[in-house]
């Protein structure tokens, strides 16, 4: 008998070592597979891209803010993974009445690296977790030393084009900025019509006077294209413009493992770009 707590202070209890797990976030989905728990899983969602083999061998539930209970019900898991920010408090609320519902809370990079080490616990794979969070770690420790010194750039980063909505405030993506030497312009904004400070809606006149030294338009969740560079880039012509890597801003879980080499290789590139 297993007893924990979530990321949002929900206690649960397993009986046993989960056999048939349900995962609705796809970084955990991945993080499941790196941890080998890949044959234990047998439900994810249609965003659950990583790895290839999690559509082939599981169960597609459907989207992340959108899942077909019927379909969790025939798999009858003895564990489900959500999200606070990903999945809806009707969807959650609604599963946790008949299964045992373990929920991420992921705002930071010491969050989500002790998310990995508390799924780990929970699905009987503690020493593959500790390991895979120390070195996570360690390689973070190393980015923030590289760049100790040099001045913070203020960038603006876009998760959707109409409307246009940044990166605000308290979320993972804000903290990954700040562990590259970035000054988020718009933590803290809160002039969004439908916005949240977390990630507000924004005008193009408020991006246009933000000051940002560059822009950062994300893969995900609006796939921006080399047309919308453009676009941009008319809105603030001093400014640097460029497409990045969203799942290497945003997917917390064992991508973070990823994420160190590819920012001191952007920072460095934005550098180059600054007048």
């Amino acid at each position: 008998m297993l007893h924990v707590t979530d990321q949002m202070g929900r206690n649960i209890t397993l009986p046993a070592r989960p056999q048939r797990i349900v995962s609705l976030v796809p970084s955990i989905t991945e993080l499941l597979f790196d941890l080998g728990l890949g044959n234990e899983v047998v439900g994810v969602t249609r965003f659950c891209v990583h790895p290839e083999q999690a559509r082939q061998t599981a169960r597609n539930m459907g989207g992340t803010k959108k899942i077909h209970h019927d379909r969790i019900a025939a798999l009858q898991p003895d564990l489900i993974i959500g999200s606070k920010e990903e999945n809806t408090p009707e969807d959650i609320e609604r599963l946790w009445h008949t299964y045992p519902v373990w929920m991420s809370d992921v705002k930071t990079i010491s969050e989500g690296i002790a998310m990995i080490v508390q799924i780990g616990e929970l699905c009987r794979r503690p020493s593959e977790a500790q390991h895979m969070a120390q070195e996570i770690e360690a390689d973070f420790d190393k980015l923030k030393s590289s760049i100790v010194g040099q001045p913070n750039i203020r960038a603006a980063y876009l998760i959707w084009h109409k409307p246009m909505m940044v990166c605000g405030t308290n979320n993972f993506i804000g903290d990954v900025m700040r562990a590259m030497g970035l000054h988020n312009v718009f933590d803290g904004h809160f002039g969004g019509r439908d916005g949240t400070p977390r990630y507000p809606a924004i005008t193009a006149e408020e991006l246009a006077v933000s000051n940002a030294d560059v822009v950062l338009l994300s893969s995900e969740p609006f796939p921006f294209k080399d047309e919308h560079i453009q676009h941009y880039q008319t809105l603030l012509p001093h400014s640097t413009v460029t497409k990045v890597d969203g799942e290497l801003f945003s997917w917390y879980g064992s991508r973070m493992a990823k994420m160190p080499g590819y920012l001191r290789g952007l920072r460095g590139k934005l550098q180059e770009r600054l007048p």
